[in-house]
């Protein structure tokens, strides 16, 4: 069976392939983990772990993020361009095996990996030269923190876009609580609620990448960033602009949820997640029903702590909405749901996680509330 097939399964059993995967492929980081070059003007970083889906270790983010720091300030960089080898993924996520062991054996890994891609992931959103993201392939968790808050992102036929936390006991951070409470309506809380996958040029239309190309396209709209004399946003944007109107793959295809916003919006505007599983089960259309199942597989904890992080995050900035999701990243792993995810879809793999509290009834606004309440200055996540 292809990894495709695998795919439109469940949830539980998407997610239980993905990091299978991963898993049967991590090896110690390579010094090739990652490939940070310049070509004329512009930084070229390729993630370069195909065999693991690229996904994001904390060798990686120790190599970008000094990088990017460079590059922004050196006055010879005008452009930088995030790609990834091979075409199943950009990046597939973060290496959560490494982080739930080393955070079970008590050592700091976990907390550093956490707090330092999320440093990187603020330092892509506030970068002060144009940052384009070609997410072909999977993008998932990490590797939707390495994109989504850059200036530009093209999707391929080949993109596939999830959030898709709340299945393994942790919540859509990187930014999820800036980027998905300001799509449109309830479409970011549905979205990291039941971690619905996108594909292709869905990806654009939801609003999570800015334009879409064929992934045929993407060398020569990568020699024509690269060959930008004095690029700036103004001019990325009109190459970017140029591959996309000529693109015609998919043009004539509806989003795949427009039928469903009207649903999206009004059932998922419930002030508590109660109220969203009572309006699913009340409104008793397929559709509806079909959520409600996919929404009962998933943590309970995860998404009243994720529906809570993303009310608030629509009213925070950018950096506020960092700080509170280390906050909660924190409560994740002092937490059991975490590990239990991560044991039922990677370690034992029988996609039938325990999860405690078992139902969404049981998870108090004290348990909610733990995972908001300020750290000990000393393990504050602090951005310069």
């Amino acid at each position: 069976m292809t990894l495709q097939a695998l795919l439109n399964r469940s949830p539980l059993r998407r997610l239980s392939v993905v990091l299978q995967h991963v898993r049967s492929m991590s090896s110690a980081a390579s010094q090739d983990d990652v490939i940070l070059e310049k070509v004329k003007n512009t930084a070229v970083i390729t993630m370069n772990r195909p065999k693991a889906l690229n996904t994001l270790n904390l060798s990686m983010v120790r190599k970008i993020y000094p990088k990017l720091k460079e590059w922004e300030s050196d006055g010879s960089t005008s452009l930088v361009i995030i790609k990834a080898t091979g075409d199943k993924a950009f990046c597939a996520g973060g290496d959560i095996k490494a982080i739930t062991d080393a955070a079970r054996a008590g050592e700091p890994h976990g907390h550093n990996f956490f707090k330092e891609e999320y440093i990187l992931n603020h330092a892509i959103g506030t970068l002060r030269i144009p940052y384009v993201a070609l997410i072909n392939g999977i993008t998932m968790g990490g590797g939707v923190g390495l994109s989504v808050h850059g200036h530009f992102r093209v999707a391929t036929q080949r993109t596939l876009f999830a959030m898709p936390e709340t299945a393994v006991g942790l919540f859509p951070d990187v930014g999820g609580s800036y980027f998905l409470s300001r799509l449109g309506g309830n479409l970011g809380i549905y979205l990291a609620l039941t971690g619905v996958r996108l594909k292709g040029r869905d990806v654009q239309r939801a609003g999570v990448a800015t334009h879409f190309v064929e992934t045929e396209q993407l060398g020569d709209l990568e020699k024509s960033l690269i060959n930008l004399e004095n690029a700036n946003e103004n001019k990325v944007l009109d190459v970017l602009d140029s591959y996309h109107n000529k693109c015609t793959l998919d043009a004539d295809k509806e989003f795949s949820l427009k039928p469903h916003l009207e649903k999206i919006d009004r059932l998922f505007g419930g002030n508590t997640l109660e109220e969203i599983f009572e309006n699913l089960e009340k409104d008793g259309s397929e559709w509806a029903l079909k959520q409600l199942e996919i929404l009962k597989r998933m943590s309970p904890t995860s998404m009243k702590v994720t529906l809570r992080q993303l009310r608030e995050g629509a009213k925070m900035s950018f950096n506020d909405c960092f700080t509170m999701e280390f906050r909660i990243c924190s409560g994740c792993l002092a937490g059991h749901d975490f590990y239990e995810g991560v044991r039922a879809v990677l370690v034992d793999k029988d996609n039938s996680p325990k999860w405690n509290p078992a139902t969404i009834n049981e998870v108090t606004s004290e348990i909610v509330d733990a995972h908001f309440k300020p750290l000990d200055s000393a393990n504050e996540l602090i951005i310069n």
